[in-house]
């Protein structure tokens, strides 16, 4: 459970400041959020108590636009300072068709919700547990990101020359389950992954083609990098990320009072491509199907399913090192988001 409280530091206007052209804006804000029940193995039952204050400005100037948005404040769980850069970037148009932006950015796509497929930018997990705002979720990286728009497909690339994977479980504020151990651990010290060389070799690329047909919104997706998740081990048994490409679809159209969606990916494990090495992830479909409309004014009902299939099933428990704690070759996930809007649409 968490709580908010929030402010906007200047009101509904900008703070404009002649000296410099800029316009600054931002808000203030308070948090707290606790356990309904006790976890035995993490001492503190207090999951958020943050103290937070966001500034954003932005300075265009000759066909370039450059943007800053970052958090600041102080996180009462685990006594740090909150020191958050969420957009440093500088944006430009190349010709009439082509946006490029360089810098630290948050990215998505597709259209699950809060359920991603072809979305594999990073996540802070630990944000989304912890109660923070659904913003938090979706982890800034330093990228360049390509937008080119044709009268066929408009094309969208992005190239993260480093690495960046999810903010994941650690066992600091949250326990987690280990395959492993066969029950949930928090270790001490906390879990840290061994991460992919800091190359270009070991960047990630990420290529969307969209276009929108009678208000039917079609895309397809291509990945190709590593699982966000240290779901790998090395021969020593340490955490560590598997290499993945992916290639999915997505539809999303009306129909009747609210608007269906639908999404797959398939996840290739390059690595372990027959699925008998228990080192490794196997390859997995993934498939989302949502409906969203607005029940009564200013309320809104979303369900959602979701299934991930684990392929080469039987390889996989004929080389498990414990076949009884692997994962349902199926798993499904149902979910209902109900959202009501008020005092024109600030609260929720």
């Amino acid at each position: 459970m968490s709580l908010f409280a929030q402010d906007d530091l200047w009101g509904d206007d900008d703070w404009d400041d002649d000296a410099s052209g800029l316009a600054w804006s931002g808000f203030a804000e308070a948090g707290i959020g606790t356990r309904f029940s006790s976890d035995d193995l993490v001492d503190d039952n207090s999951t958020l108590q943050d103290l937070r204050v966001r500034v954003e400005t932005e300075w265009q100037s000759g066909g370039v636009t450059l943007s800053l948005k970052a958090d600041g404040g102080y996180d009462g769980v685990d006594g740090n300072l909150i020191g958050d850069v969420r957009d440093l970037t500088a944006a430009f148009t190349l010709g009439e068709n082509t946006d490029l932006r360089i810098g630290r950015q948050v990215q998505t796509w597709g259209t699950g919700d809060l359920v991603f497929l072809n979305d594999l930018f990073p996540k802070d997990f630990v944000s989304f547990f912890a109660g923070r705002d659904d913003d938090y979720l979706k982890e800034p990286g330093n990228a360049v990101r390509v937008t080119r728009y044709t009268s066929a497909w408009n094309i969208d690339a992005v190239w993260t020359p480093v690495f960046e994977p999810d903010i994941y479980l650690t066992g600091e504020r949250f326990s987690f389950y280990s395959p492993l151990a066969g029950q949930n651990v928090a270790p001490r010290p906390p879990l840290s992954a061994i991460e992919p060389d800091e190359s270009f070799s070991n960047g990630e690329f990420a290529l969307r083609l969209f276009r929108t047909i009678e208000g039917r919104e079609y895309a397809l997706y291509a990945y190709r990098g590593f699982f966000k998740q240290p779901s790998a081990l090395t021969d020593d048994l340490q955490a560590t990320f598997a290499p993945l490409t992916a290639l999915g679809a997505s539809l999303r159209r009306p129909l009747g009072p609210g608007l269906f969606n639908v999404e797959a990916s398939y996840f290739l494990s390059r690595d372990d491509r027959d699925g008998t090495d228990p080192l490794l992830p196997n390859d997995q479909l993934r498939f989302l199907a949502g409906y969203e409309w607005e029940a009564k004014p200013n309320f809104t009902v979303g369900l959602q399913y979701y299934v991930e299939w684990t392929r080469d099933y039987d390889d996989l428990l004929a080389n498990s090192f414990s076949p009884e704690l692997e994962p349902d070759e199926y798993r499904h996930l149902l979910t209902n988001r109900l959202t009501y809007r008020m005092a024109r649409d600030r609260h929720t």
